[in-house]
């Protein structure tokens, strides 16, 4: 059975309110992120919500890394979607909760795109 991808669904707790309420400090985490994963960073958009919380993504040739964050609960939902084999999602969500002083992570990976057999796709 072959996968075209790995979708990460992190769910971030006990992370440090000042980290999570800034807006240019997750942008460089989430891109440092995606760097040391191997993924080739391609688009970065972040928006800092009023009065709390971040929201962003890191668009990668291989998908996307996207985050928001609530800080007054020291949360953060996290989702890293990597294609192909040279990147592994997991290096990412790891590198975000160490950087995030997080005390807890769950995680699910979810195969996106399963199929049986190998499909060949047509140029349209």
């Amino acid at each position: 059975m072959n996968a075209l991808g790995r979708h990460i669904l992190a769910e971030i707790y006990g992370c440090k309110a000042e980290i999570l309420n800034d807006r240019k400090r997750i942008e460089e985490i989430m891109v440092k992120a995606a760097l040391e994963a191997g993924a080739e960073v391609r688009e970065v958009a972040f928006h800092k919500f009023s009065p709390q919380g971040v929201s962003g993504v890191v668009v990668i040739s291989e998908s996307h890394l996207a985050i928001h964050t609530w800080p007054e609960l020291g949360y953060a939902a996290v989702d890293v979607f990597t294609c192909g084999e040279r990147v592994n999602p997991w290096d990412a969500c790891n590198l975000i909760t160490s950087m995030f002083n997080a005390k807890h992570m769950t995680a699910t990976e979810v195969k996106r795109g399963i199929f049986e057999e190998e499909v060949k796709v047509s140029n349209l």
